[in-house]
């Protein structure tokens, strides 16, 4: 079954793209299991579910990464015995996850009308930084930011916000992508432009400041004249200001909460009762700044190491993430949340695990 064609123009495009959905995922379940299916697709995020004899059928559309959460969350409130998800993307990583869980679970990827079944692939190999982006570490601790790795990526953060990246090219754009507020541009308006244009090309390994691709490279066209540690010093007092738990709502402290809630269990581990708590890296490397991800610590407390995931906000794909980190690092997993964000479907889908995690919440 081939693509659907996309519907994006005019009011009710979600309500013909969500139709289309739906008959999409009936003809492939009638295929799959040779029966007609009578009953319509109810209404899911970025897709279309059907409960057939009570098994779940689940179509992601799209992106598909952090779809087994939202699937699996369907499927238990609609009182499942099974869920079936079927997907285009990330089938690897999907299937990987589903096998972390008691609850069965089948990943199917279409190929024109029949479901074929998605193997599991194992988590791929961390890949470590060139000596060159790690020799620019001291810069930026000299500016005053936190150095984190992550995947490969030398970063700088202040308060859990990423404000530098080391890269090997800086970003080629277009300064008209400072009006793009969710592009991270939140930062050229704190800190203000000095005043003058002016495109530079360099080459080689370099330190960008800025929050995002898009600022990173607007942020070098208004400051190129200033030496970067001196215009990251700038960057992280004016972050550091925005980020403060008193501080005025503000894009800069809207960004990466759930990084400053693992900020704030490194300056304050005893709210988990532990001793100490470092940022680790995560199973999947975080696609871009402006979507939340959980993140990953490592916790130590009397001898005792434990993994730490970090998220705020209803995070539906919360507890498939935390499948990963457990057979990432093959240690105790801690959830934590916000108090107001631990939720009982977190609660369910956690009790679904093979190998339990536990849940803590903080005020």
């Amino acid at each position: 079954m081939t693509n659907l064609p996309s519907t994006t123009e005019g009011p009710d495009a979600a309500e013909r793209r969500r139709k289309l959905l739906g008959v999409k995922l009936k003809a492939l379940v009638s295929h799959h299991l040779g029966q007609q299916i009578v009953d319509d697709p109810s209404g899911f995020p970025n897709g279309a579910a059907i409960l057939v004899s009570q098994k779940a059928w689940v179509l992601a559309d799209g992106d598909a990464s952090r779809s087994l959460g939202p699937a699996l969350s369907w499927a238990v409130r609609q009182s499942a015995t099974s869920l079936n998800l079927i997907a285009d993307s990330d089938l690897g990583l999907l299937a990987r996850r589903a096998g972390s869980f008691r609850f069965p679970i089948s990943v199917w990827f279409p190929q024109d009308r029949d479901l074929l079944p998605a193997i599991a692939m194992p988590l791929p190999d961390l890949p470590r930084p060139s000596p060159e982006h790690l020799d620019l570490r001291s810069m930026i601790e000299e500016a005053g930011a936190t150095v984190n790795v992550e995947h490969g990526v030398v970063f700088g953060e202040v308060c859990g916000l990423e404000v530098c990246r080391v890269v090997d090219h800086p970003t080629v754009g277009y300064f008209a992508e400072l009006g793009d507020v969710s592009s991270g541009s939140a930062l050229l308006d704190a800190v203000g432009p000095p005043g003058g244009l002016e495109r530079r090309q360099y080459e080689g390994v370099q330190l960008e400041v800025g929050v995002g691709a898009n600022d990173r490279e607007a942020f070098q066209l208004l400051h190129g004249d200033i030496p970067t540690v001196e215009a990251l010093r700038g960057v992280v007092e004016v972050v550091e200001m925005h980020r403060a738990a008193v501080a005025r709502q503000h894009p800069l402290n809207r960004l990466g909460q759930e990084r400053f809630l693992r900020w704030r269990l490194e300056q304050e581990p005893e709210l988990i009762g532990m001793s100490e708590l470092v940022p680790a890296e995560p199973p999947v490397a975080r696609p871009n700044l402006k979507d939340p991800v959980p993140c990953v610590a490592r916790a130590e407390s009397d001898e005792r190491v434990a993994m730490v995931v970090c998220s705020t906000g209803i995070d539906l794909d919360l507890i498939p993430f935390a499948a990963d980190v457990q057979e990432m690092y093959d240690n105790r997993v801690i959830v934590v949340t916000p108090e107001r964000d631990l939720v009982s479907i977190t609660r369910d889908l956690a009790g679904l695990l093979t190998s339990p995690v536990e849940l803590r919440s903080v005020s």
